[in-house]
């Protein structure tokens, strides 16, 4: 007679019978509770700001006038229209009044600094409306300037998070058309 089906039966039983305690040596993690909704939207708001940051700050200045086609704005443009965009977010959530122009001039921001520095402190101002507006706020109500319609605070922070991130998007393709990859295309180190 083989001994081959009486060693497998046996380490089947083996297996069998050790499997429960190993189960159990496992101990139940407890599932955490969802973010709360200011600190999801701080974090939304943070990432796209940081990734907008980064190019800002990387782009090189001699190209910051550069334009894929005539009909477009330049990368600098670009980056004052997103930044000065947060402000009819920010404005209206912190009470006070809408920004007068949508696009600043580009003539005002004379160099890669000042633009970086505006950029910065559209971001920084966002998140500080975000964090004192906290989750009570989220619901307050604005009057978005475009729609003429009221919307929730949080309503109009995902729009604006959105609509950095559709900048985003662009300037990753002025990056590619001027031969450059973008910060968040680069191998990790």
């Amino acid at each position: 007679m083989s001994k081959a089906p009486f060693i497998a039966a046996a380490i089947l039983a083996v297996a069998v019978l050790t499997l429960p305690a190993q189960a159990q040596d496992k101990k139940e993690v407890a599932v955490k509770p969802p973010d709360s909704q200011a600190k999801v939207i701080l974090d939304s708001w943070n990432d796209v700001g940081r990734k907008l940051i980064a190019m800002a700050e990387d782009f090189p200045e001699d190209k910051y006038d550069f334009k894929p086609t005539p009909a477009q704005r330049s990368f600098a443009e670009q980056l004052l229209h997103a930044a000065n965009a947060n402000y009819f977010f920010t404005d209206p959530a912190m009470g006070k009044k809408m920004p007068k122009e949508e696009d600043p001039k580009r003539s005002d921001f004379k160099t890669k600094a000042d633009i970086v520095a505006f950029v910065k402190k559209s971001f920084a101002d966002g998140a500080e409306a975000i964090k004192a507006k906290g989750d009570k706020g989220m619901s307050d109500l604005l009057v978005d300037p475009f729609a003429h319609q009221q919307v929730r605070v949080l309503d109009m922070a995902y729009g604006l998070i959105e609509h950095c991130g559709e900048h985003y998007g662009q300037l990753a393709v002025y990056y590619r058309v001027a031969g450059l990859v973008p910060p968040e295309s680069r191998p990790k180190k």
